[in-house]
């Protein structure tokens, strides 16, 4: 019963590196450059994406954690 990288985790990593990405736009973005605003956009939608799937993964990983926690 230990944890392993799989999916759900992936997932959660390329959410930081999207959002990462985003954020490192921002200083770009203020200076008017279009590029860098689609590349946040775009950055942020598949983050997004990334994020509700994670939602919809995560819950049968949720409830295998709540089966085998031993409860005090």
């Amino acid at each position: 019963g230990k944890l392993f990288p799989g999916p759900h985790l992936y997932a959660g990593a390329g959410c930081v590196v999207l959002w990462a990405l985003a954020a490192s736009r921002v200083p770009a973005m203020q200076k008017g450059d279009d590029t860098a605003r689609t590349v946040h956009i775009g950055a942020n939608m598949l983050g997004l994406g990334l994020f509700a799937w994670q939602i919809q993964s995560g819950i049968p990983i949720l409830l295998k954690v709540i089966q085998f926690t031993k409860w005090p």
